[in-house]
């Protein structure tokens, strides 16, 4: 009953939005919501524009493509800053086809399809409503009604801009049945869809010799010429191709560079002057946004030939490399699984990231730098600041591979993979080892690639294992502790405290004897020593902690373990190595005795209440890391 209440409240908002009236009375709409007259361009880009921006770290996010689109933020700003700001402001990018060229399943036409469904929906709000007149084959803007010599006039009294001219079929409905009274000509509001044929147009290609132009430009109604004696009579003329249909809003050319050149013709003139050529007519204004999608290899056969340069010369290109973060690759699979109906099967913690981590290691490039390998890279990319390295050497490091993520493991393979490991699993629950041993035995049925480039997917797959032995061993740990928190907290302060006496070169009181003592400096070390701080930089980290201690005071903000990146991850590894032996003692035993029963229980109740295991793969993990642990 409340979807039956839902359908007749949906039905209900589409007879409000509806809207039918003159011209005349559409002017009143003009004067008082000059936006509904925008070009195709402004319409999309404030249609992203209104989702909402998010600046983190001088880079910026809009939201429109957040929950489709992950690790493309600083693709997606350029393109919404270098393409669709200017053409929204009528300069002339926006008389260029935009043209995303990147690997298979970048996203590209996961891009378009947003922008696809995004009009439609847009098109049903207050700030995105669109009219046309009634009838109109190509949804014209009513304000082609007003002739070329009143427009500077209108502009001036209304404040908007008009673009183009009445279509053929309108023209003549103009002056047939309405005798250029054009105050008095039908205006609707109406609502772009694809399904519907309205604002939305998509071109795929087919076979040249059975694929005809009419696909594009609408053709000739045969079976009314005798009715009206002319094929140059717009009412003979069925105004119904992807071009007619698209105006308004957006043109799809799907993979537009394996069209037949006759094909591509059209968008000469189309993108240049926002006219094209249908029929024995005049030449059709349409405003239109042309998006295409292609790969490198066909753009790259595309401009080597010479005979491609009018067009060339009218195409922005878009570049759309696969995604380099690590977090973000996860975010994608995550989509990508919920769209199946596999909701019955568990996926243990870090499954999808060393699939992640396999994937983006295969697409990243070998940096010169001295001291960055391809692992301390990747972290990079992800946010995590490595030895040698921090966020700031980022753009360097891009600067050094400008074609990076061009290339390397596509997303559909790792899914396949993943796919096959869940259909597969007889436990109802998959883990990382799962997930690897599936990425390898996919790459041993694998024909197409060469014995080199296997080993070298095969090396990827062993250093993703590495790292999950590393998060697996960490995970365990953290679940052995007991009170983790209080248990970093103490060791935190007692670390403070002796780095306070240390640097201002006084004693420390025992908190129990209140006896006088040295700082402990062997308690220092072994907590400094957990990331890697020499004892000849001992002095300096110690004051650098201290300088951020007091930093924090001045602010009234409170430091704790957390506030210091380095500090934490050494309290953590210190922690971790006291426990080592017992996680090892307990985890290794193949007869438990009733002490070592009893924490292993603790220890996966830990793991399932704090870490999302379930019995299943939290049973397999305390045994994988018992036997990384006796190694």
């Amino acid at each position: 009953m409340d979807f039956l209440k839902r359908l007749e409240e949906y039905r209900s908002l589409g007879k409000k939005l509806a809207w039918k009236g003159t011209f005349q009375e559409y002017l009143e709409i003009v004067k008082e919501k000059p936006w509904v007259c925008r070009l195709a361009h402004a319409r999309i880009y404030n249609m992203i524009k209104c989702a909402g921006i998010e600046i983190k770290e001088e880079e910026k996010r809009y939201n429109f493509f957040t929950n489709e689109l992950f690790g493309l933020d600083k693709t997606l700003e350029r393109l919404v800053e270098e393409y669709f700001h200017p053409a929204a402001r009528r300069m002339d990018v926006r008389k260029r086809i935009l043209l995303l060229m990147g690997p298979v399943s970048g996203g590209k036409s996961t891009l378009v399809a947003m922008l696809k469904r995004g009009l439609e929906q847009f098109s049903r709000t207050e700030e995105g409503a669109i009219y046309a007149i009634a009838g109109c084959p190509m949804h014209e803007e009513p304000l082609h009604l007003i002739p070329g010599e009143l427009r500077a006039e209108f502009s001036r009294e209304y404040g908007v801009y008009i673009e183009g001219e009445l279509c053929p079929s309108c023209r003549l409905m103009v002056e047939n049945d309405f005798y250029n009274n054009i105050e008095d000509i039908p205006v609707e509001r109406i609502f772009l869809s694809e399904d519907d044929r309205v604002g939305v147009g998509t071109f795929t290609p087919s076979d040249p010799k059975s694929q005809d132009i009419a696909d594009l430009t609408g053709s000739v109604d045969f079976s009314t010429i005798a009715e009206y004696g002319s094929e140059s009579d717009p009412r003979a003329y069925r105004f119904d191709g992807e071009l007619n249909i698209a105006n308004r809003g957006l043109m799809e050319f799907q993979e537009m560079l394996k069209c037949d050149e006759k094909f591509l013709w059209n968008l000469l003139s189309l993108s240049q002057e926002g006219n094209f050529k249908a029929g024995r007519f005049a030449l059709i204004y349409a405003d239109e946004m042309i998006v295409a999608h292609t790969n490198e290899n066909e753009y790259k056969a595309f401009i080597s030939n010479k005979k491609n340069e009018a067009l060339q010369s009218r195409i922005i290109v878009m570049k759309i490399p696969y995604n380099l973060k690590v977090g973000e690759e996860v975010k994608i699979y995550e989509k990508l699984i919920r769209q199946s109906d596999l909701h019955n099967i568990h996926i243990a913690p870090h499954s999808l990231r060393v699939a992640s981590i396999f994937s983006v290691l295969t697409r990243l490039k070998e940096s010169k730098k001295q001291g960055m390998d391809l692992v301390k890279k990747m972290k990079l990319y992800d946010g995590e600041d490595v030895e040698g390295f921090k966020q700031k050497d980022l753009a360097e490091l891009q600067a050094e591979a400008v074609d990076e993520g061009m290339s390397g493991v596509d997303p559909r393979y790792v899914i396949n993979r993943l796919s096959s490991a869940l259909i597969r699993t007889s436990t109802e629950c998959i883990n990382p080892l799962d997930v690897l041993r599936a990425l390898k035995d996919g790459l041993d049925q694998h024909p197409s690639i060469t014995k080199e480039e296997r080993d070298r997917l095969l090396n990827f797959i062993s250093v993703a294992r590495k790292e999950y032995d590393e998060m697996a061993k960490k995970e365990v740990q953290k679940a052995f502790v007991y009170s983790y928190e209080e248990s970093a907290k103490i060791l935190f302060d007692n670390y403070l405290d002796n780095v306070e006496a240390y640097c201002n070169g006084v004693k420390i009181k025992d908190p129990i004897t209140d006896e006088e003592m040295d700082p402990d400096e062997k308690l220092m070390r072994s907590i400094e020593e957990q990331i890697g701080v020499s004892e000849s930089a001992k002095k300096s980290f110690r004051e650098e902690i201290l300088i951020r201690l007091s930093s924090y005071a001045r602010k009234g903000k409170r430091f704790d373990y957390n506030s210091h990146e380095r500090l934490r991850e050494a309290i953590e590894k210190k922690l971790f190595a006291d426990l080592k032996d017992v996680v090892k003692i307990t985890t290794s035993s193949k007869n438990p005795d009733a002490e070592q029963m009893k924490r292993i229980n603790e220890v996966s109740a830990r793991l399932i209440s704090d870490h999302g295991y379930c019995p299943i793969c939290a049973n397999e993990l305390l045994k994988y890391v018992g036997s990384l642990l006796n190694r």
